[in-house]
């Protein structure tokens, strides 16, 4: 009977034994063991068997926040998922002496275990102080104006420096971002006159280039017009010119084996201009200056009558009016 007993106190035993060595790590986890105060091995996700009283954990120390304020725990399990880390806001100082209040959330990964364990103390308030000491760097380097501008360019370096500096505790920064940039009222004041002053000079100057595009284009439609308007005329003389070019052929052919001087056409064609312009001399008043002696005229009369003969005559207009000249000038 009491080597029964016994052989069940002994298999009760050796099942307590066998259960505490067995130990189920989730999905995304990992464990580290310590076999008498030394590192060991790392267990994954799985069934894994360890040595009671020999084999320990090490747990990993963490801070985290809750309602702001800082909450210290420790977990035996490592999550080598990523994690959001949401530090608080701080005040940083800009290189143009501006206060303001950055919040900021850095999103990581463990990808060492035992370098996440054995690395630091505090994983968490490392990357935390990292971060916050990086970020009042680099924002100390940079004018207010441009950190609004360079939100992606200030990530961008947050996220190399942490990851130089996560590599020893065996982590990865993926991204670092800027939430929020709380700067003081008077500031903002002055930022929004800055925005409205920028605005007005926008529209002043888009008022400006559209009024300069008008007159260049109103300057360039009236260059148009001009040469329009000068090639026209050019036409206009031209054929008039050979027109006149035509009358003083034709004259000149009329006139060939009838008159001995070849003049004779040319005073033709003046009589007829004369003629042709008496009718509106006469309308501009009761005494019209006629730059042309009455005797010469009547002469080239005269001339056109003895070259042509009566029919010629009834060819050319005559005026309504009789036109008297004198020896010096006519009236």
């Amino acid at each position: 009977m009491n080597t029964l007993i016994t052989l069940i106190a002994i298999a009760v035993l050796v099942a307590v034994f066998l259960s505490m060595g067995i130990t189920m790590i989730p999905q995304r986890r990992a464990q580290v063991i310590e076999r008498l105060g030394k590192y060991h091995r790392t267990l994954e996700p799985g069934l894994n068997l360890i040595i009671p009283f020999i084999d320990r954990p090490r747990a990993i120390t963490i801070l985290t926040f809750k309602n702001d304020q800082p909450v210290v725990r420790t977990e035996d399990k490592i999550d080598m998922r990523e994690v959001v880390l949401d530090f608080p806001s701080q005040s940083v100082i800009t290189q143009d002496n501006v206060g303001v209040q950055i919040d900021g959330v850095l999103y990581y990964q463990i990808m060492d275990p035992q370098a996440a364990v054995y690395g630091t103390e505090n994983l968490v308030l490392a990357i935390q102080t990292l971060a916050q000491t990086s970020l009042r760097s680099e924002i100390g380097t940079m004018e207010l104006d441009k950190i609004f501008e360079s939100r992606q360019e200030i990530n961008a370096r947050l996220q190399t420096v942490m990851d130089e500096a996560g590599n020893k505790w065996g982590l990865k920064v993926n991204r670092v971002e800027i939430r929020d940039i709380d700067t003081p009222q008077e500031i903002r004041e002055a930022m929004n006159q800055q925005m409205v002053a920028e605005r007005n000079r926008r529209a002043t100057v888009r008022e400006a280039e559209g009024y300069k595009e008008a007159e260049i284009q109103k300057a360039e439609g009236d260059k148009q017009a001009e040469i329009a308007k000068a090639e026209g005329q050019k036409q206009a003389a031209i054929l008039v010119a050979q027109g006149e070019k035509e009358a003083i052929q034709n004259v000149m052919a009329a006139l060939e084996g009838k008159a001995d001087d070849p003049m004779a056409g040319v005073q033709y064609l003046i009589a007829q201009r004369y003629i042709e312009m008496l009718p509106e001399l006469a309308k501009q008043g009761d005494r019209v200056f006629v730059p042309m002696e009455g005797t010469a005229l009547l002469g080239s009369l005269g001339g056109m009558r003895d070259l042509f003969g009566a029919g010629a005559m009834s060819s050319v207009d005559t005026p309504a009016a009789p036109v008297t000249a004198s020896p010096t000038q006519g009236s």
